[in-house]
Protein backbone atom coordinates (compact mmCIF):
# COMPACT_ATOMS: atom_id res chain seq x y z
CA UNK A 1 0.00 0.00 0.00
CA UNK A 2 1.35 3.40 -0.99
CA UNK A 3 1.47 6.04 1.75
CA UNK A 4 0.31 8.67 -0.78
CA UNK A 5 -2.15 7.93 -3.57
CA UNK A 6 -2.34 10.03 -6.73
CA UNK A 7 -5.60 10.06 -8.70
CA UNK A 8 -7.10 12.32 -11.34
CA UNK A 9 -10.36 14.21 -11.90
CA UNK A 10 -11.21 15.64 -15.32
CA UNK A 11 -7.70 14.76 -16.51
CA UNK A 12 -6.11 17.98 -15.17
CA UNK A 13 -7.10 17.96 -11.48
CA UNK A 14 -4.70 15.86 -9.40
CA UNK A 15 -5.86 14.47 -6.05
CA UNK A 16 -3.12 13.60 -3.56
CA UNK A 17 -4.46 11.43 -0.74
CA UNK A 18 -2.41 10.82 2.38
CA UNK A 19 -2.92 7.11 2.94
CA UNK A 20 -2.12 5.99 6.47
CA UNK A 21 -5.70 5.97 7.77
CA UNK A 22 -4.90 3.63 10.66
CA UNK A 23 -2.83 6.44 12.25
CA UNK A 24 -4.94 9.39 11.05
CA UNK A 25 -2.34 9.85 8.30
CA UNK A 26 0.45 10.67 10.72
CA UNK A 27 3.66 11.73 9.02
CA UNK A 28 6.47 9.21 9.15
CA UNK A 29 9.50 9.03 6.87
CA UNK A 30 7.70 6.80 4.38
CA UNK A 31 4.76 9.19 4.02
CA UNK A 32 7.12 12.17 3.66
CA UNK A 33 9.11 10.31 1.00
CA UNK A 34 5.91 9.24 -0.76
CA UNK A 35 4.49 12.75 -0.83
CA UNK A 36 7.82 14.06 -2.07
CA UNK A 37 7.79 11.51 -4.90
CA UNK A 38 4.24 12.47 -5.92
CA UNK A 39 5.15 16.17 -5.90
CA UNK A 40 8.15 15.41 -8.11
CA UNK A 41 5.90 13.50 -10.51
CA UNK A 42 3.49 16.43 -10.72
CA UNK A 43 6.32 18.92 -11.23
CA UNK A 44 8.01 16.84 -13.93
CA UNK A 45 4.88 15.78 -15.79
CA UNK A 46 3.17 19.18 -16.00
CA UNK A 47 -0.26 17.59 -16.52
CA UNK A 48 -1.99 18.98 -13.43
CA UNK A 49 -3.52 22.45 -13.49
CA UNK A 50 -4.96 22.19 -9.96
CA UNK A 51 -4.02 19.91 -7.06
CA UNK A 52 -6.28 18.79 -4.21
CA UNK A 53 -4.66 17.45 -1.02
CA UNK A 54 -6.72 15.33 1.37
CA UNK A 55 -6.48 12.42 3.79
CA UNK A 56 -7.85 8.90 3.71
CA UNK A 57 -10.23 7.74 6.42
CA UNK A 58 -11.17 9.87 9.44
CA UNK A 59 -8.33 12.39 9.37
CA UNK A 60 -6.39 14.80 7.21
CA UNK A 61 -3.13 14.33 9.14
CA UNK A 62 -2.43 14.06 12.85
CA UNK A 63 1.10 15.36 12.33
CA UNK A 64 4.42 13.71 13.09
CA UNK A 65 4.20 10.00 13.91
CA UNK A 66 4.88 10.05 17.66
CA UNK A 67 6.37 6.55 17.77
CA UNK A 68 8.91 7.55 15.14
CA UNK A 69 9.51 10.85 16.91
CA UNK A 70 10.21 9.02 20.17
CA UNK A 71 12.87 6.84 18.56
CA UNK A 72 14.45 9.90 16.93
CA UNK A 73 14.60 11.73 20.26
CA UNK A 74 16.19 8.73 21.97
CA UNK A 75 18.88 8.55 19.28
CA UNK A 76 19.87 12.09 20.29
CA UNK A 77 22.15 12.66 17.32
CA UNK A 78 21.87 16.36 16.51
CA UNK A 79 22.82 16.01 12.86
CA UNK A 80 20.34 13.18 12.21
CA UNK A 81 17.59 15.08 13.98
CA UNK A 82 18.22 18.13 11.82
CA UNK A 83 18.24 16.08 8.59
CA UNK A 84 14.91 14.50 9.52
CA UNK A 85 13.44 17.84 10.53
CA UNK A 86 14.47 19.43 7.25
CA UNK A 87 12.91 16.58 5.26
CA UNK A 88 9.56 17.46 6.84
CA UNK A 89 9.93 21.22 6.48
CA UNK A 90 11.16 21.03 2.87
CA UNK A 91 7.92 19.23 2.04
CA UNK A 92 5.88 22.22 3.25
CA UNK A 93 7.91 24.55 1.03
CA UNK A 94 7.39 22.27 -1.97
CA UNK A 95 3.61 22.21 -1.48
CA UNK A 96 3.49 25.99 -1.19
CA UNK A 97 5.76 26.53 -4.19
CA UNK A 98 3.96 24.25 -6.64
CA UNK A 99 3.31 26.31 -9.77
CA UNK A 100 -0.34 25.29 -9.81
CA UNK A 101 -2.99 26.05 -7.16
CA UNK A 102 -3.31 23.64 -4.24
CA UNK A 103 -6.58 23.16 -2.35
CA UNK A 104 -6.58 21.37 1.01
CA UNK A 105 -9.68 19.26 1.65
CA UNK A 106 -9.43 18.83 5.41
CA UNK A 107 -11.31 15.92 6.93
CA UNK A 108 -10.93 15.38 10.66
CA UNK A 109 -7.73 16.33 12.52
CA UNK A 110 -5.05 18.56 10.98
CA UNK A 111 -2.48 18.80 13.73
CA UNK A 112 1.16 19.89 13.78
CA UNK A 113 2.61 18.98 10.41
CA UNK A 114 -0.90 18.29 9.17
CA UNK A 115 -1.83 21.88 9.99
CA UNK A 116 1.31 23.03 8.19
CA UNK A 117 0.40 21.08 5.04
CA UNK A 118 -3.09 22.60 5.06
CA UNK A 119 -1.62 26.09 5.53
CA UNK A 120 0.79 25.57 2.63
CA UNK A 121 -2.20 25.13 0.31
CA UNK A 122 -3.57 28.20 -1.46
CA UNK A 123 -6.99 27.74 0.13
CA UNK A 124 -8.74 25.26 2.40
CA UNK A 125 -12.16 23.73 2.89
CA UNK A 126 -13.03 21.38 5.73
CA UNK A 127 -15.83 19.16 6.93
CA UNK A 128 -17.67 19.48 10.22
CA UNK A 129 -15.35 16.97 11.92
CA UNK A 130 -12.19 19.00 11.25
CA UNK A 131 -9.95 20.04 14.12
CA UNK A 132 -6.79 22.14 13.91
CA UNK A 133 -3.92 22.70 16.32
CA UNK A 134 -0.21 23.41 16.63
CA UNK A 135 0.39 20.37 18.78
CA UNK A 136 4.07 20.20 19.65
CA UNK A 137 4.11 22.73 22.49
CA UNK A 138 2.19 20.13 24.51
CA UNK A 139 5.10 17.71 24.12
CA UNK A 140 7.76 20.05 25.45
CA UNK A 141 8.73 21.03 21.90
CA UNK A 142 8.34 24.37 20.15
CA UNK A 143 4.93 25.10 18.67
CA UNK A 144 6.81 26.87 15.88
CA UNK A 145 7.33 23.92 13.55
CA UNK A 146 7.62 23.20 9.80
CA UNK A 147 6.41 26.61 8.68
CA UNK A 148 3.47 27.06 11.06
CA UNK A 149 4.94 30.18 12.72
CA UNK A 150 5.18 31.82 9.28
CA UNK A 151 1.98 30.61 7.63
CA UNK A 152 -0.53 30.61 10.49
CA UNK A 153 -0.25 34.33 11.46
CA UNK A 154 -0.61 35.26 7.78
CA UNK A 155 -3.81 33.21 7.62
CA UNK A 156 -5.63 33.98 10.87
CA UNK A 157 -3.66 36.95 12.22
CA UNK A 158 -1.06 36.96 15.00
CA UNK A 159 -3.44 37.12 17.97
CA UNK A 160 -5.11 33.77 17.35
CA UNK A 161 -2.02 32.22 15.78
CA UNK A 162 0.21 32.99 18.75
CA UNK A 163 -2.41 31.69 21.20
CA UNK A 164 -2.69 28.46 19.20
CA UNK A 165 1.09 27.97 19.12
CA UNK A 166 1.54 28.78 22.82
CA UNK A 167 -1.31 26.60 24.12
CA UNK A 168 -1.71 23.82 21.54
CA UNK A 169 -5.46 24.35 21.78
CA UNK A 170 -7.67 22.59 19.24
CA UNK A 171 -9.99 24.80 17.23
CA UNK A 172 -13.05 23.26 15.63
CA UNK A 173 -14.45 23.71 12.14
CA UNK A 174 -16.71 26.63 13.03
CA UNK A 175 -13.91 28.60 14.69
CA UNK A 176 -11.68 27.80 11.72
CA UNK A 177 -14.32 29.28 9.44
CA UNK A 178 -14.84 32.43 11.50
CA UNK A 179 -11.08 33.02 11.82
CA UNK A 180 -10.46 32.70 8.08
CA UNK A 181 -8.46 29.50 8.39
CA UNK A 182 -10.88 27.77 5.99
CA UNK A 183 -13.03 29.06 3.16
CA UNK A 184 -16.10 27.00 4.05
CA UNK A 185 -17.32 24.09 6.18
CA UNK A 186 -19.32 21.25 4.63
CA UNK A 187 -21.00 18.14 6.08
CA UNK A 188 -18.86 15.08 6.71
CA UNK A 189 -18.20 13.12 3.55
CA UNK A 190 -18.56 16.15 1.26
CA UNK A 191 -15.20 17.90 1.64
CA UNK A 192 -13.52 16.38 -1.41
CA UNK A 193 -16.49 17.35 -3.59
CA UNK A 194 -16.30 20.91 -2.22
CA UNK A 195 -12.60 21.12 -3.04
CA UNK A 196 -13.19 19.75 -6.53
CA UNK A 197 -15.87 22.39 -7.10
CA UNK A 198 -13.27 25.10 -6.43
CA UNK A 199 -10.75 23.26 -8.61
CA UNK A 200 -13.22 23.19 -11.50
CA UNK A 201 -13.83 26.95 -11.14
CA UNK A 202 -10.06 27.54 -11.34
CA UNK A 203 -9.82 25.18 -14.30
CA UNK A 204 -12.29 27.37 -16.19
CA UNK A 205 -9.57 30.03 -16.42
CA UNK A 206 -6.53 29.96 -18.70
CA UNK A 207 -3.52 28.04 -17.39
CA UNK A 208 -1.05 30.89 -17.82
CA UNK A 209 -3.23 33.47 -16.09
CA UNK A 210 -3.75 31.17 -13.12
CA UNK A 211 -0.04 30.40 -12.86
CA UNK A 212 0.85 34.09 -13.01
CA UNK A 213 -1.75 34.85 -10.34
CA UNK A 214 -0.22 32.30 -7.98
CA UNK A 215 3.29 33.49 -8.82
CA UNK A 216 2.40 37.03 -7.73
CA UNK A 217 -0.09 36.61 -4.90
CA UNK A 218 2.17 34.81 -2.42
CA UNK A 219 5.21 37.10 -2.78
CA UNK A 220 2.96 40.15 -2.59
CA UNK A 221 1.61 38.92 0.73
CA UNK A 222 5.10 39.78 2.02
CA UNK A 223 5.73 42.82 -0.16
CA UNK A 224 7.37 45.63 1.85
CA UNK A 225 4.92 48.24 0.57
CA UNK A 226 2.11 48.88 -1.89
CA UNK A 227 4.42 50.30 -4.55
CA UNK A 228 6.58 47.16 -4.58
CA UNK A 229 3.50 44.99 -4.91
CA UNK A 230 2.12 47.04 -7.79
CA UNK A 231 5.43 47.00 -9.65
CA UNK A 232 5.32 43.20 -9.62
CA UNK A 233 1.68 43.22 -10.71
CA UNK A 234 2.33 45.66 -13.54
CA UNK A 235 5.14 43.58 -15.02
CA UNK A 236 3.15 40.37 -14.81
CA UNK A 237 -0.02 41.90 -16.21
CA UNK A 238 1.80 43.44 -19.16
CA UNK A 239 3.33 40.06 -19.98
CA UNK A 240 -0.08 38.36 -19.71
CA UNK A 241 -1.67 40.89 -22.06
CA UNK A 242 0.81 39.84 -24.73
CA UNK A 243 -0.31 36.22 -24.52
CA UNK A 244 -2.75 34.38 -26.76
CA UNK A 245 -5.16 33.61 -23.91
CA UNK A 246 -5.84 37.29 -23.26
CA UNK A 247 -6.02 38.11 -26.97
CA UNK A 248 -8.77 35.51 -27.34
CA UNK A 249 -10.62 36.11 -24.08
CA UNK A 250 -10.96 39.91 -24.19
CA UNK A 251 -12.72 40.08 -27.61
CA UNK A 252 -14.93 37.16 -26.56
CA UNK A 253 -15.95 39.00 -23.39
CA UNK A 254 -16.69 42.18 -25.35
CA UNK A 255 -18.80 40.23 -27.83
CA UNK A 256 -20.71 38.59 -25.00
CA UNK A 257 -21.49 41.96 -23.40
CA UNK A 258 -22.65 43.53 -26.64
CA UNK A 259 -25.07 40.68 -27.27
CA UNK A 260 -26.90 41.13 -23.93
Amino acid sequence: MSEVELSWEQDEIAVMTLNRPESLNSMNRDLVAGLGAVLSELEDEGRARVVVLTGAGRGFSSGHDLSELESEAEAADLNDLMVNQQAFSDLIIRIKELRVPVIAAVNGPAAGGGLAMALAADTRVCDASARFNAAFVRLGISGCDVGVSYLLPRTVGPTLAFEMMLTGRLIDAEEALHSGLVLRVVPEGEVLAAALEIAEAILANARFGVQMTKEVMWPNLDAPDLRSAIITEDRTQTMCLMGEDARRAIPAMLASRSSR
